[in-house]
């Protein structure tokens, strides 16, 4: 997976979560219309624990921004 430009690293500063992680689930999310709970599946099988709120909260925060930076 491509790297974030890094002025996009205060986009997740403070996060539990590292910023791929949260890319991921987000394209994954939007690309391939999978639900929140398919995603929190997908993530256990990779070793990760996260929550399908979690999960909904990145969706709602980050998609507004990617799409600004996507039609810039």
């Amino acid at each position: 997976m491509n790297q974030p430009p890094p002025h996009s690293s205060s986009l997740f500063r403070g996060r539990h979560f590292d910023r791929t992680i949260i890319i991921l689930c987000v394209r994954w999310y939007i690309t391939y219309k999978l639900s929140y709970r398919d995603l929190v599946g997908m993530m256990a099988e990779r070793g990760v624990d996260v929550s399908h709120t979690t999960i909904l909260r990145w969706v709602q925060c980050y998609v507004p921004e990617f799409e600004k930076r996507w039609h810039h």
